[in-house]
């Protein structure tokens, strides 16, 4: 369980100036326990584990009922579906997986409506109008710029680049996607741009038919976990050709195994524990006293094989 002294530093960052998008609510500690329910894509996805983990702390240290909900592919309009069943059954407060930045705008004005405050998670509606309270993620545009400012010294000009997503469809990863192109733009790449997938061993065989078709590929830049798994596994399965080297987004056991192996150079981390977390807890004390929850940045940190070797275990532990 995190050290309550974790709620410390949350309630002293600064507020995101997003006081007027919600009711004022009356200060009601003993109200009954209060039920928070996350609603995102690919529900099932490695990825959330953390994220599963931060929710059951938040939840376990302060007291409320959470659940982890979701589609299991990217479905924006089931997803907005589930949102108004979660509203419907009667739910304290939403923490929302915004992969489109106009799909939920309606059903989260809705669900606030309703005097459900929603929080967003992992992917946040930061382009247009959205009446969430604040987010919990990465800056994501700004990430892809960071991993492609890392990897730019090692890719040559005109070099070609295998550009990966595992989904179509989710706002993250375009956003990462346009950061890392912009950051190389000065190298002038040759682009491809695959969809991989979100099962990183059938990944691998994709980018290997890639890679066939166009050889001269020696560079994968992965936007996110699963086609970042997906390279560094085609990479040591032998279907990259030599001199051939990953780089990408997000922690797993086996993304860390694979740095460690030498098949991927470094990897993005956004913190998924704390998109769990901090959600809950910027929710119950919005429910409880009326304290506007801040938005918070995750980080995007660069793991290479030095500071890999550091997280494994609490990647193992889903606390990275």
């Amino acid at each position: 369980m995190p050290n309550r002294r974790l709620l410390i530093p949350f309630l002293l960052l600064p507020w995101c100036g997003c006081a007027a998008r919600g009711p004022a609510r009356p200060p009601v500690p003993d109200a009954k326990p209060l039920r928070i329910v996350f609603i995102s894509c690919a529900v099932d996805a490695v990825f959330f584990d953390p994220v599963k983990q931060g929710m059951r702390d938040a939840a376990a240290m302060l007291g409320v009922a959470c659940e982890f909900t979701g589609t299991p592919g990217v479905d924006a309009a089931a997803q907005a579906a589930l949102v108004r069943k979660a509203v419907a059954e009667g739910c304290d407060g939403i923490a929302l997986n915004i992969i489109d930045p106009v799909a939920f705008d309606s059903v989260v004005e809705e669900a606030v409506a309703a005097g459900v405050p929603v929080v967003a998670f992992n992917v946040d509606d930061h382009a247009t109008p959205n009446a969430r309270l604040a987010a919990v993620n990465q800056r994501l545009y700004d990430a892809g710029r960071t991993l492609g400012a890392h990897v730019a010294p090692h890719v040559a000009e005109g070099a070609h680049v295998l550009f990966t997503l595992h989904d179509e469809g989710v706002s993250a990863l375009d956003d990462r996607l346009r950061g890392l192109r912009d950051a190389l733009r000065e190298k002038q790449v040759v682009p491809t741009v695959l969809v991989t997938g979100n099962a990183a061993r059938e990944g691998a065989a994709r980018i290997g038919e890639a890679l066939r078709k166009d050889p001269e590929i020696r560079v994968i830049l992965g936007t996110g976990q699963a086609d970042t798994e997906a390279a560094g596994l085609a990479i040591e399965s032998g279907l990259a050709g030599p001199g051939c080297w990953a780089a990408g987004f997000d922690l797993s056991p086996e993304t860390l195994r694979l740095i460690g192996a030498g098949h991927i150079r470094c990897t993005i981390d956004q913190q998924p524990y704390v998109q769990g977390f901090y959600p809950v807890v910027g929710l119950v004390h919005y429910l409880r006293y009326g304290i506007m929850p801040p938005s918070i940045d995750a980080g995007a940190a660069v793991i290479d094989a030095v500071s890999a070797a550091r997280v494994l275990d609490l990647t193992a532990r889903k606390y990275r």
